[in-house]
């Protein structure tokens, strides 16, 4: 690095783009409503694509990434490019000073997460953000906050689903990499710690080369245990939550923002369904949730830890955790046992 990285302070914030696959193309839109950003230049191998974005936002167009980020003229970097990619391309965005976005997960592999986490923690390194959107949520964050306040004395049991139809699109990591690392992160984010072992299965049905279905259990050194249900063969895209605990439950739903509690129920009184199904009744409260984009929060965090200085919200190491999770889930599977991790 030539030069100790800082602020660039409340000038207009220069940023390039690399991929315009289907998340690319979010960030393109949200970087072209932000205030005192511009988006400089803008990189994909796709030509029709590319000059789309470029005609759309007036960027420069590259065909090239590590060309654009040779010869670009830019302040911050948004990599959006397939995972594999992510090491050579944010080691040189860090080696020439930019503020780095990447996509989660970080990377492929531990090992390539190491170097970046290495590299973002130089001496005058910029800073490095990760893009795990659903910290963003605005039902996630009034969950952490009632869990903050209390609403639940202890967290009993996390369950998580994501599922959905398979994105052709995908072909370098299958869904526990791609998909589950938003789960893991946010069940340790709620759980206030990390996993001390797991567990899990895996099936590839429609992938070509990687894994399309994961069911894995994540055991917490408080007792707190977490279900990961994670698919790329639902008809229907479901990205659900529930956080179980001794005063009640939240059920948290990613995509409506809707998130509801229901009280411990005494089950003294059941109620009978056709007159022979008991169930039972608990009151059920819908919580009220700032709805908004994550997307741009998430971004507008990043602007101003580029424009102020700062750690991210979710930084290197952090994205790194979720990759280990990964890795660690992929290990379970394929050699059916319980794998521990070790905290770091």
């Amino acid at each position: 690095m030539s030069a100790t990285w800082k602020p660039v302070g409340e000038r207009e914030l220069r940023v390039g783009l690399i991929g315009l696959g289907a998340m690319g193309r979010n960030h393109l839109r949200v970087l072209g409503g932000l205030a005192g950003v511009r988006l400089t230049a803008v990189s994909d191998p796709e030509p029709v694509a590319l000059d789309a974005a470029s005609t759309r936002s007036g960027a420069q167009p590259y065909s090239e990434p590590l060309a654009m980020l040779s010869e670009a003229d830019i302040d911050a970097v948004v990599i959006a490019a397939p995972t594999t990619s992510h090491l050579p391309l944010a080691l040189t965005a860090i080696e020439r000073g930019m503020a780095v976005f990447v996509e989660k997960p970080l990377a492929s592999t531990t090992v390539e997460a190491d170097r970046i986490v290495a590299a973002a923690a130089a001496p005058g390194a910029p800073p490095v953000q990760v893009g795990h959107i659903e910290r963003f949520n605005p039902a996630i964050l009034e969950l952490g906050r009632l869990l903050e306040a209390g609403w639940l004395s202890s967290v009993y049991a996390i369950s998580s689903r994501r599922s959905g139809p398979f994105p052709a699109r995908i072909r370098d990591v299958g869904v526990t990499l791609d998909l589950a690392t938003h789960d893991v992160d946010i069940l340790c984010s709620i759980a206030s710690e990390r996993p001390e072992r797991v567990s899990a299965e895996t099936a590839r049905r429609i992938h070509a080369d990687h894994e399309d279905l994961l069911f894995g259990l994540m055991s917490f050194p408080s007792g707190t245990v977490a279900m990961l249900d994670v698919d790329w063969l639902t008809p229907a895209k479901r990205r659900q939550l529930t956080v179980l605990g001794e005063e009640g439950m939240f059920e948290l739903d990613y995509l409506t923002q809707r998130l509801t509690f229901a009280r411990a129920t005494d089950t003294s009184a059941p109620r009978l369904i056709g007159g022979y199904a008991p169930t039972f009744e608990s009151d059920v409260v819908e919580l009220r949730v700032a709805t908004g984009e994550p997307l741009v929060a998430e971004l507008e965090a990043f602007i101003a830890v580029v424009r102020n200085g700062g750690r991210a919200l979710v930084d290197a190491a952090d994205g790194r955790w979720a990759v280990v999770m990964a890795e660690a889930l992929l290990t379970a599977a394929r050699e059916r046992r319980t794998v521990e991790l070790v905290p770091g």
